[in-house]
C-alpha cells in the first residue's frame, strides 16, 4: 500500500494525519478505540474535593474524595488514594470509575 505524499519544494514528504486524527476515536458511549501507536490509555477526569487524610506505612499515601466529571459515572464521589502531592481544586485522570479505596480506621489507641 502506497503513502500518500505531498509535494513541496520538488521535495516528496509523507502526509501526516492531523492532532484530531492522532487522538482518541470514541465510537459509542462505552466501546472506545485508540488508534494504533498511541501511548495513552483512556480516562476520566476527576476533581479533588476533599483530603481526608494520609495512609500507608510512612505516610507517603494521601487519601481523597474526588467528583467524576466525565464518563458513565459522571457525578459519582468516589474515595482514592492518591501517592504524590495533592490539593484540593487538583484534577486527577482516573483509568476506572468503579472501584473505591477503603476507609482509613482510627489506628491503635
Amino acid at each position: 500500500m502506497a503513502k500518500k505524499t505531498q509535494k513541496t519544494d520538488g521535495k516528496q514528504k509523507p502526509e501526516q494525519k492531523s492532532r484530531q486524527e492522532q487522538q482518541v476515536n470514541v465510537t459509542s458511549r462505552f466501546t472506545r478505540e485508540v488508534e494504533k501507536g498511541s501511548i495513552f490509555s483512556f480516562a476520566y477526569p476527576a476533581a479533588v474535593e476533599e483530603i481526608i487524610g494520609k495512609t500507608g506505612t510512612r505516610g507517603e499515601v494521601t487519601q481523597v474524595r474526588v467528583n467524576v466529571m466525565d464518563g458513565k459515572d459522571k457525578g459519582k464521589i468516589l474515595r482514592r488514594n492518591v501517592k504524590g502531592a495533592v490539593r484540593i481544586g487538583d484534577v486527577l485522570m482516573l483509568r476506572e470509575t468503579e472501584i473505591e479505596a477503603r476507609k482509613l480506621t482510627q489506628g491503635r489507641k
